[in-house]
């Protein structure tokens, strides 16, 4: 468990994309974690209204 209460979590990533991303992120003004935790919550909610309108297609 973090310190932000939420487990952590490991992925891959080779040095040459992480460094270049966390420039993207230092951009940004986010952390790679949050940048994370953005990206992944929007794929969901994209997935779940793709879902939601595939079922009502039916």
């Amino acid at each position: 468990m973090t310190t932000k209460g939420t487990p952590g979590r490991v992925i891959r990533v080779d040095e040459e994309t992480w460094a270049a991303f966390g420039e993207v992120c230092e951009a940004k003004g986010l952390s790679r974690a949050a940048d994370l935790r953005v990206y992944i919550k929007r794929e969901v909610a994209a997935f779940r209204r793709r879902q939601k309108a595939e079922a009502s297609e039916s």
